[in-house]
């Protein structure tokens, strides 16, 4: 049973997709409806796919989701945290609202969604958590300050929270991809044309990533797991 948030596009939809391609159960939760976007997980597929609308940075939204997978399938044993935002500006150009939504919707979702599971996972001994933070979550980039912050936030908690949890029975572990050829950020620093020019990893790379994750023995874990474009300079 695996949770994602940011289902709607991008990396969460083609996570999603995997996923339940594989046979997982899978509960979406993303700002849109399910009916405002085509299909999130086409069928057949041999696991399910269910989708709840809601903020994933508040906790409201956390709990009803977990409060779900509990309720209808009695435990959570994978969580991928995906939901985020980018917005690629100079620091001179950004504001405390600029800054408190990205945080918010980076940082605050993998908090509050992290913190709803780890109840569950404790007392199932096992779980797997897995956050989609960036190269920018390893290294600085000029016009990405913010971005940069929150990424780097998201690499902290995860690697500290491996540490803690491992005597549990679960793993977390975080990827870091380059850019991404999706809408991510468009208007907010990124452009169509300047994405389809750049050969970006496509969201179906990154899916691939997760699935191998999940795949890994009991006693196997991936940690910090790197994912760059063979176009990359």
């Amino acid at each position: 049973m695996a949770v994602v948030t940011g289902t709607t596009s991008g990396v969460g939809r083609a996570t999603a997709r995997r996923l339940a391609a594989a046979g997982a159960t899978v509960i979406g939760v993303a700002r849109r409806d399910e009916r405002e976007v085509d299909a999130i997980v086409p069928e057949p597929v041999s696991g399910s796919y269910r989708h709840v609308t809601g903020d994933a940075s508040q906790a409201t939204t956390a709990a009803t989701v977990v409060d779900l997978a509990i309720a209808e399938y009695g435990r959570v044993d994978i969580l991928v945290n995906n939901a985020g935002m980018g917005h690629y500006a100079d620091l001179v150009e950004s504001d405390v609202d600029l800054f408190d939504q990205m945080m918010a919707t980076n940082v605050r979702s993998t908090f509050v969604f992290t913190r709803a599971v780890v109840d569950t996972m404790i007392t199932q001994r096992s779980g797997l958590i897995l956050t989609i933070s960036s190269q920018a979550g390893l290294d600085g980039y000029g016009g990405e300050a913010i971005y940069c912050a929150t990424k780097h936030a998201q690499v902290g908690f995860s690697r500290a929270l491996r540490k803690e949890l491992q005597p549990f029975g679960i793993k977390v572990g975080v990827i870091c991809p380059a850019g991404i050829e999706t809408d991510f950020a468009v208007g907010r620093g990124r452009t169509p044309e300047g994405i389809a020019t750049a050969g970006y990893l496509s969201p179906d790379d990154v899916a691939d990533v997760v699935l191998f994750a999940t795949s890994q023995s009991r006693i196997a874990t991936m940690v910090d797991i790197g994912l760059i474009s063979v176009n990359e300079p």
